[in-house]
Formats: structure tokens, C-alpha cells, sequence
């Protein structure tokens, strides 16, 4: 196996910072590497035997082959995963399409941009609490969804493997939007805490304003990976940009802050094209977001500076935190969200199923996904995640079964690689092709047209 096989493939998601696709073998030959003096380190012999004294000074050993950053390669436990591909993980974006639903009715282009600010804050909402890892989707993998309660069909693609892209394409059954994207999202491993950001630009149509809005999802930062409770931060700057009329509205994720007093906290604006600020928004996305006018919402703030709400007590000023030795505290859930008088609610959060931390902490929508109804699998391309038969164990309770069909798809995965490269073909996508978007000039991967034509006859064998 080269270095770049058991670079990729022995990954689970912790990539590192080479996921962005600049991989280079000689590179990941030396980076793992700490700068040692071998002259020495090769005389090391059997196990347990000292290299020999100097001037009667017992030599030690001043580094190690392998740097920390090496983990970060090591193939992941099948119980760190939970029952679906990240594919059906991008699908949860669609939870609360009836925000789209709205925007499309909405008559104002400032009623339109709150309805999308809520939709962008909406659909991350799920990652609450949500510390399973999504299987990686195998290279032409796909997965579609059609509610018609929900009025959408949607459907992904895996498009790339170095690095991994997923591409999405989703419409409202009453041709009133559409939605989509390409999300390749870049790992970094910081000893205790993994980081993804999600690389990739999302893309909204509503067609009957001849409107499009793009903005990018927050960072995610999963906690404790190593050792103590696992827990999920969102932070960032999300940019939604309506490309039309020129209003834009900025939210910021704010990170959890030293006593935790930010956590979960989104706050930002909606302004024109003149810069000028016609609406503010606050919330939290685990739970609601709300908005106001911008004189109500400054003369709230100003009047909490001054002390004149009142707040829960901080926590011990006096506790310590370690740099890397120990777990990250997981911060005390703060007060929820206080409304300033006359706000609208923009959002709020379905309420999940009462047995949902024994099913993976999924909300009602999430569990729907992988569910295989009599008949479907006819329906179905081969390629559907339903029918990826690790994750179809797992779900079962089988996890021996599970482990074993991982291990034997990511093998199956790579022959075919190796395949192509002895024949110099490359892989040809099926539902996507790579181009440019419309609106931000930035690469991404468009909807070539056609899947719910059900012409599956030459779909690639990758289970």
C-alpha cells in the first residue's frame, strides 16, 4: 500500500490539514516525521535494550518517529460512527424546509432574507448533541429523499475521494426553489478537539423572485475526541449574500467563551445594499432565533450593560483549566435566550423524539433517513446509502457485521482505484459535473439533470 492509499483510506474523517486535496506523498513521508538524529536512534536494538552509556551518562531518547499529528490517520472505531453516511447527514439541512416555503411567499426582500437567515441557522441545528461520526461516503456513493409533505426531492453525490466533496441538489415540488451545493469539508486534529470546516459554497434560487442567496456553513468543533464527555460547538461568520438586490445578512457563531457564557450564541444583522442595518438577530442555534428592529435591540443591549436585566450567576471564577492534559469542561448550559420586547420569532427548533439519546441523539426527521421501505430498494440506484450494508448493520445492531463490510468496502474501494490507475481512466461522475457557480464565480459541482428519470443501468457496482 503507497502513502497516499493509507493516507485517505485509513481516514475516517480526521484528515488534517491535507484534505484539502494539495497532497503531496514526499510530503506526507516527512511531515509525520520529528527531526531526529538516526546515527543514534539506529543503534537501539531489541526491545528493552539502553543504547550505550557516554562518559558513564545514561543516554535517553530526545524524540519520537512519529509526530502527535499521526492520529490523526488512524482508523476510527466502528462505535464512533453512527448509522449513516454524511450524505443523509447534508439531507438533515432540509428539516425545516418550510422556511423556504415561506421565503417564496414573503413579498419583501427583507422578510425573504430572515426567512433564509433562519433556514441557514436551521439547518446546523441538528448537530446538537450529535457526537457520531457519519460514515465517509465511498467515491459515487448517492442518496435521494422525496417528502412530498415536506414538498422536496432531493438528491447527492459523491463526487471526489481526494479530497472527499459531496455534492447536493435539492427542488420545491411546486417549482418554487431550488437548493444546492458542494460541501468538502477540511478536518484538523488539535490534540483534543476535532475542527471541520465546511469548505464549499450553498446556493439558494427562489425562482419566483429570480433571487439567489449563497452563504457557507459555520466551523464545527467536536470536543474530548480522546478522553472526558464529548461535546459540539458552532463558530464562525456565515455571510448570506442575496446576489439580486444586494441586502446581506452577517451571523455570528460565537464561540463558547471562558465560562461558557457564549455558547450556543448566534447574533448578527440584515442590511442593504448601503450598508445601512434594517434588522437584528439573536438566538441560539439549539433552540430559536429571533429579531428586531435596531434601535429596540441597542437600547436592550444597552440597558443589560448597565445591569438592568437580570443574569445567572457566572460559574467559579476560581476553576482552572489545564492546556492539554485534561478533558475540555463541558460548559454549564447558560439561561436561554432573552427576548427583547417586540421581537418576532424567526425559528425555533423541533422538539426530538423523548428515547432520542438511545437512537444517536436524532431529531424526527434524522431517523427517517436510512429507513428502507418495502419495495424502495427497486426504485433505488445501487449506489443508495440504504443499501450500504455497514451502515444497514450497524443500524441493526450488528456491529462485528458492520466492522467487517466497512473494512471490505473501503478494500473494495481501493482495488477499483488501483484499477483505474493501472487502465489511466479516471472516475466519471453520474448526477454532477464540476463548473463554476453563477452567482459567486467560485468552483463548484452543478446538477447535470435527469436522476428522477430512474435510468440507473449504468451506475457503478461500489457495494
Amino acid at each position: 500500500m503507497n502513502g497516499e492509499e493509507e493516507f485517505f483510506d485509513a481516514v475516517t474523517g480526521f484528515d488534517s490539514d491535507n484534505s484539502s486535496g494539495e497532497f503531496s506523498e514526499a510530503n506526507q513521508k516527512v511531515t509525520g516525521m520529528i527531526d531526529v538524529d538516526t546515527s543514534k536512534s539506529d543503534r537501539v536494538g531489541k526491545i528493552g535494550e539502553r543504547p550505550p552509556q557516554e562518559n558513564g551518562v545514561q543516554n535517553y531518547r530526545s524524540g519520537l518517529r512519529w509526530s502527535f499529528q499521526e492520529l490523526s490517520k488512524i482508523t476510527m472505531p466502528i462505535a464512533f460512527n453512527e448509522p449513516l453516511s454524511f450524505l443523509q447527514r447534508i439531507t438533515e439541512y432540509m428539516e425545516h424546509v418550510y422556511l423556504l416555503h415561506k421565503a417564496c411567499r414573503q413579498t419583501q426582500p427583507l422578510e425573504r432574507m430572515q426567512s433564509v437567515a433562519a433556514f441557514a441557522v436551521s439547518a446546523v441545528a441538528s448537530q446538537w448533541e450529535r457526537t457520531g461520526k457519519p460514515f465517509n461516503p465511498l467515491l459515487g456513493e448517492t442518496y435521494e429523499l422525496i417528502r412530498e409533505d415536506l414538498g422536496f426531492r432531493f438528491i447527492s453525490e459523491q463526487v471526489s475521494h481526494h479530497p472527499p466533496i459531496s455534492a447536493f441538489y435539492s427542488e420545491g415540488l411546486s417549482q418554487d426553489f431550488l437548493f444546492h451545493g458542494s460541501i468538502y469539508p477540511k478536518l484538523r486534529f488539535w490534540g483534543k478537539s476535532v475542527e471541520a470546516e465546511p469548505r464549499g459554497t450553498i446556493t439558494l434560487e427562489l425562482l419566483a423572485h429570480n433571487e439567489a442567496y449563497t452563504w457557507t456553513n459555520p466551523t464545527c468543533c467536536v470536543h474530548n475526541v480522546i478522553i472526558g464527555k464529548l461535546w459540539i460547538e458552532q463558530y464562525g461568520t456565515v455571510e448570506i449574500v442575496n446576489h439580486r438586490t444586494g441586502h446581506k445578512c452577517v451571523l455570528n457563531f460565537k464561540p463558547c467563551g471562558l465560562f461558557g457564557k457564549e455558547l450556543h450564541k448566534v447574533e448578527g444583522y440584515i442590511q442593504d445594499k448601503n450598508k445601512q442595518k434594517l434588522f437584528m438577530i439573536y438566538g441560539k442555534w439549539t433552540e430559536c432565533l429571533w429579531g428586531t428592529d435596531p434601535v429596540s435591540y441597542e437600547a436592550f443591549k444597552k440597558q443589560e450593560r448597565r445591569g438592568g436585566h437580570p443574569r445567572k450567576a457566572k460559574l467559579d471564577d476560581g476553576a482552572e483549566r489545564a492546556d492539554c492534559d485534561v478533558a475540555d469542561d463541558v460548559p454549564e448550559v447558560q439561561e436561554t435566550v432573552q427576548v427583547v420586547p417586540g421581537s418576532k420569532l424567526l425559528w425555533r427548533i423541533n422538539t426530538r423524539p423523548p428515547n432520542s439519546a438511545q437512537m444517536y441523539n436524532f431529531t424526527s426527521f434524522t431517523v427517517s433517513l436510512n429507513e428502507l421501505a418495502m419495495g424502495m430498494e427497486k426504485t433505488l440506484p445501487p449506489t443508495d446509502c440504504r443499501l450500504r450494508p455497514d451502515i444497514r448493520g450497524m443500524e441493526n445492531g450488528n456491529m462485528d457485521l458492520a466492522s467487517q463490510e466497512k473494512e471490505r468496502l473501503e478494500e473494495k474501494q481501493r482495488e477499483a482505484r488501483r484499477e483505474r490507475a493501472k487502465e489511466e481512466a479516471e472516475w466519471q461522475t453520474r448526477w454532477f459535473y464540476p463548473g463554476t457557480n453563477p452567482y459567486t464565480g467560485t468552483p463548484d459541482w452543478l446538477y447535470a439533470g435527469d436522476y428522477f428519470e430512474r435510468n440507473f443501468s449504468d451506475c457503478p457496482d461500489i457495494y
